[in-house]
């Protein structure tokens, strides 16, 4: 199943069931995807995650019920999930602007958040380069740390780059490279399990056995096709930027899906001039 198809799928059965208590893990679950890579290609493709879907279209509905009947408000707040009439309150005012109570007077005025529907709109005619490798199994030592998967939406673009600069700080860099033979550098990223809500990411670099030092693992990658596109720029806002146009504009519209396992960063001397990273997905053929 190609991305837009489960995203197509995951609003479908979150439509379906926006009066019980669901969230982004039962979506997951419902397209056989992982909780980070459901997470991470919803919050890309929609630009809000799976939570706030559910939200918006619940406050949303909650507003009209609360205009076109005689419902108390405590009975709709139960109605769409909240436990209190004071918590329903609280999101119900940051959603619409007013409160439940200003909400039942005639003539206000309320915002709705309409059921999505995927369309993929083609438009810029802007090429994207990308080369297709074949590549076997390799292992890296490196640095990892855990992130919840939240991180991916918005607010949290910054994390990772603090991880490497912590990093660097801490002399990672420094103890990987006297491990390690290979100049490149490798930032690494993967779903824990299907079921965890967090992911790991790590700095790492090829690493060819010995003794792994305290603090540092070893991360298998598997053998399997990856999609390569560079990101061109000076700094790191060309891999977000990169990474938006794979999940809009590659994966719906290639003969190829991208598989819930490890993707990567390359960094090292040998990228063309200009080319800040490489980003490797694993990808099978559709």
């Amino acid at each position: 199943m190609d991305c837009i198809q489960s995203i197509q799928k995951a609003i479908t059965f979150m439509e379906e069931h926006l009066l019980e208590p669901i969230n982004y893990e039962d979506v997951a679950r419902q397209v056989y995807m992982s909780n980070y890579h459901f997470h991470r290609i919803f919050s890309m493709i929609v630009g809000i995650t799976a939570n706030e879907y559910i939200r918006n279209r619940r406050l949303s509905m909650a507003g009209q019920e609360l205009i076109l009947s005689d419902k108390k408000i405590i009975d709709i707040a139960y109605k769409y999930g909240y436990d209190t009439p004071e918590s329903f309150t609280k999101a119900f005012t940051r959603f619409h602007g007013i409160t439940p109570i200003a909400a039942k007077r005639a003539g206000i005025q309320l915002k709705s958040f309409n059921r999505l529907v995927i369309k993929i709109k083609l438009e810029g005619g802007t090429v994207m380069n990308f080369r297709i490798v074949e590549r076997e199994k390799f292992q890296l030592l490196a640095k990892v740390k855990e992130f919840s998967n939240e991180i991916l939406s918005e607010n949290g673009k910054s994390t990772i780059p603090d991880f490497w600069k912590e990093c660097g700080e801490q002399g990672v860099i420094d103890v990987l490279s006297e491990h390690t033979k290979d100049h490149d550098m490798y930032g690494v990223c993967g779903p824990i399990s299907k079921e965890s809500n967090n992911f790991e990411y790590g700095i790492g670099k090829v690493y060819e056995g010995g003794e792994v030092p305290v603090g540092y693992k070893v991360w298998k990658v598997e053998p399997t096709l990856f999609a390569v596109f560079e990101c061109i720029g000076e700094d790191e806002n060309c891999i977000s930027d990169t990474w938006d146009r794979i999940f809009k504009e590659f994966l719906p519209s290639s003969e190829y899906n991208m598989l819930d396992d490890t993707d990567f960063e390359l960094y090292g001397e040998s990228l063309k001039p200009g080319c800040f990273c490489e980003i490797w997905i694993p990808v099978s053929k559709k």
